[in-house]
């Protein structure tokens, strides 16, 4: 597979000429404020994709953007990680509507307990944010925003599918000039397959189907004081049980919980405050005994002014994260508090924009970072922007605090990227190609002392990462075309080994057609081998997998999906000794009035 050859149709892309320009979607994640084009490479999901793509899960719909590589241990609800540009699983900031999620104890994000059904939009920024978002975005930002509809609207589906797995959702919307009301519920179930292959995996023998179920809810309610400001109350719940492969226990309960507030306040025509409240909740139990509760709070205010060409903003976050763990943790509190502004203006074709943070952590006092990006406008249709910024990660629970293993003295990770891209939107088309260097230094690993005879946490790890990734969105009559294209090298700096779990080479190939009342699609995602630890003595062959997806609508109301995943049945693996679905299919009917 020649990705330089691919490399270069990007590239010649925009010399192609059309007459129309279509005007960039409206990003809120990238300067925390919605923006036209900004000054990053972005890829945003809408409701409307996701429902094309007749996704089941959230990896369904993440797996084919450029610059992220997925690795999952097994099927519905088994542990799924994310790799953002080469970059660690945990380098990695999520929000749902604006508030930060993920677990205190092991820094990770419970991405396969987060229902698709109850998502409207996605946003993934690639990239150093640490300047806006604090610790964790070295490799970049996924903000998640819940289910809501500027119409009102009454929906409700039924779905069933392999493994025994069904799926039923409701949900409506509500609003008027001043006010708004969502609520949506759903529910999946599903027997699974056996998710671990090899005891090198998993640690033990059990072939048994692993099972998952979830039942969610998400509301949203609004109102807005005329021009003056408005005020949202936004919630989100998941709650139920997986079942895994185990030496020690084989199943769990667990509950993702997301509650925020958040107001805005126009003081004058230059003048916008925003004020958000909310808490976050990861909670794992696998029985009485064993049990992993994290509770997240952040306090954010963000005063924004616009100046002619001039926009600034000025903010300050607070977060407090608390845990409570079978684990005797020494310390089961902390508190992080940042301040951090954003300038950016233009001169003509020429925009700017500078940011800078600074955190006080109780365990590791004050940390520093900047980001800085420069775009071009080289026509209406096509953008040039280059950017430098760096970014921190601080040391978890367990990193810091996990008896036997953790270790108080451990000090944030630190990275240094620098990006240049392309972005082009037209009315047939848009494409971008982004090519990064990220170097990052302080990386967290496993240390042995040869006195205690025991292994910790430590600061002696290093990695250089450079890539590409890039992307052609076409549509013309009732044809769509989409091609996502990475390009990475993860190198440990000390070893010269490939970094884990990562993929070098990954291509996605969506096509579609509607025609009358059907639409169809069929797409292709490849990718090259991987190593599944750090010495790069297991290797994970690469793979090819083929996935169709058809839809037919009998009227506006009701609309008939069908999907067919790996519909060759290819056996392949992201994580080693764990097993991936098999010709997995989902049938549904939808309503929607």
């Amino acid at each position: 597979m020649n990705y330089v050859f691919i490399a270069i149709l990007l590239f010649l892309y925009p010399i192609l000429n059309f007459a129309a320009t279509v005007l960039p979607e409206v990003v809120v994640t990238a300067t925390r404020y919605a923006k036209t084009s900004p000054l990053a490479s972005v890829t945003v999901i809408t409701r409307e994709e996701i429902t094309k793509s007749q996704a089941v899960s959230i990896y369904d719909v993440l797996r084919g953007v450029p610059g992220l590589d997925i690795v999952s241990n097994g099927g519905l609800g088994q542990n799924t990680s994310i790799f953002m540009r080469g970059t660690e699983s945990d380098h990695l900031v999520v929000l749902v509507d604006g508030i930060k999620i993920g677990s205190a104890t092991t820094g990770s994000i419970a991405f396969q307990n987060i229902p698709i059904s109850q998502i409207e939009r996605i946003e993934i920024v690639r990239g150093p944010r640490s300047s806006l978002y604090g610790s964790e975005a070295i490799g970049g930002v996924i903000q998640i925003f819940t289910r809501h509809s500027k119409k009102p609207q009454a929906e409700a589906s039924i779905g069933i599918g392999a493994d025994n797995t069904y799926r039923i959702t409701t949900g409506f919307s509500s609003s008027d000039q001043n006010n708004w009301l969502s609520i949506y519920t759903n529910h999946i179930k599903s027997d699974g397959f056996n998710a671990c292959k090899n005891p090198a995996g998993c640690f033990t023998v059990e072939p048994d189907d692993d099972g998952y179920e979830n039942t969610s809810f998400s509301t949203k309610l609004g109102h807005k004081f005329g021009d003056i400001g408005s005020i949202e109350i936004n919630a989100l719940r998941a709650k139920g049980n997986t079942q895994f492969d185990s030496s020690f226990n084989n199943e769990a309960d667990f509950t993702q919980q997301v509650l925020g507030i958040k107001t805005n306040y126009s003081a004058n025509d230059w003048w916008l405050l925003n004020l958000n409240i909310g808490e976050s909740k990861d909670k794992f139990d696998e029985n009485s005994q064993s049990y992993f509760h994290t509770t997240r709070t952040i306090y954010s205010l963000q005063n924004n002014f616009f100046f002619d060409n001039h926009e600034l903003i000025i903010g300050y976050e607070e977060q407090i994260d608390e845990i409570d763990s079978h684990t005797n943790y020494a310390i089961d509190s902390l508190t992080n508090k940042g301040m951090f502004a954003e300038y950016q203006t233009d001169f003509g074709s020429i925009d700017l924009l500078v940011g800078v943070r600074q955190d006080d952590n109780e365990q590791f006092d004050n940390h520093t970072t900047q980001n800085i990006s420069l775009g071009y406008a080289l026509n209406t249709k096509t953008r040039f922007i280059v950017s430098y910024g760096i970014a921190f990660k601080a040391p978890s629970f367990n990193e810091l605090y996990f008896p036997n293993f953790g270790n108080s003295n451990l000090i944030p990770e630190e990275s240094e990227s620098y990006e240049i891209g392309l972005i082009g939107n037209q009315q047939d088309y848009n494409w971008s190609i982004n090519i990064y260097k990220t170097k990052i230094d302080k990386l967290i690993a496993t240390n042995f002392d040869p006195v205690s005879n025991s292994y910790y946490a430590d600061n002696i790890n290093k990695a250089n990462i450079t890539g590409m990734d890039g992307s052609i969105g076409w549509r013309q009559n009732n044809w769509e075309f989409n091609t996502k294209v990475s390009w990475l090298n993860p190198e440990d700096d000390t070893t010269g080994n490939l970094l884990p779990r990562r993929a070098k080479k990954t291509i996605n190939v969506e096509l579609a057609e509607r025609r009358g009342p059907m639409r169809l699609s069929v797409n292709t995602l490849a990718q090259s081998h991987r190593y599944d630890d750090a010495a790069n003595t297991r290797r994970l062959a690469g793979y090819g997998i083929v996935n169709l997806a058809g839809e037919y609508h009998f009227n506006k109301s009701w609309t008939l999906r069908a999907r067919l995943e790996n519909m060759l049945g290819k056996e392949y693996e992201t994580a080693y000794g764990f097993n991936t679905p098999d010709q997995f299919w989902f049938l549904s009917l939808h309503y929607q009035h």
